[in-house]
């Protein structure tokens, strides 16, 4: 029998992490927070990202064909989550403060990451309100050890909230 009613619970259940997600622009560098990463294939190695068509940084990778992953770390301040995840980069310059190199000429958020990597889009998937970008991984630093940040730790552990632009954001609840 389907119960429809437990759709949000059980897909509450998947598992995610945290990243940023950065692109660039004629020289201008925007990210967010993303928790929709994953690898597709190993060889070669490629991953997609889910990405709101409202946000800034789906036209930076739509203009560019490339973008960056910065896997963040559990001790990653609440702070700097809300200003990637809630700060728009059309009023807030998010890199001007935050460390940050460019790797394989990407931006990538350094900071509060344990490993950074860039791709280069292959193709995208037009998803509703979202667009799947993927692409092959053209270079990757690991960063430090540390643990990363997982979805569930950031909403149960820290209490974090979702952006209403999040492709797990439910108005159910």
């Amino acid at each position: 029998m389907e119960n429809n009613n437990d759709i949000p619970r059980a897909l509450g259940r998947i598992s995610y992490g945290l990243y940023v997600v950065s692109s660039s622009d004629g020289g201008k560098f925007n990210g967010q927070i993303v928790n929709t990463v994953f690898q597709v294939t190993s060889s070669p190695a490629r991953i997609a990202v889910g990405i709101n068509k409202a946000n800034l940084t789906h036209e930076y990778i739509s203009r560019s064909g490339a973008f960056s992953v910065s896997v963040l770390s559990v001790g990653t301040p609440q702070v700097f989550i809300g200003l990637f995840g809630f700060r728009t980069g059309r009023e807030t310059d998010k890199f001007g403060k935050t460390a940050h190199k460019l790797l394989d000429g990407c931006p990538a958020v350094t900071e509060n990451a344990v490993a950074v990597m860039t791709v280069k889009v292959e193709n995208s998937v037009d998803m509703g309100t979202h667009t799947l970008f993927y692409g092959s991984v053209t270079a990757a630093e690991t960063l430090s050890g540390g643990d990363t940040m997982t979805y569930d730790y950031y909403r149960n552990v820290i209490r974090g909230k979702t952006h209403k632009n999040a492709t797990t954001f439910n108005t159910a609840g």
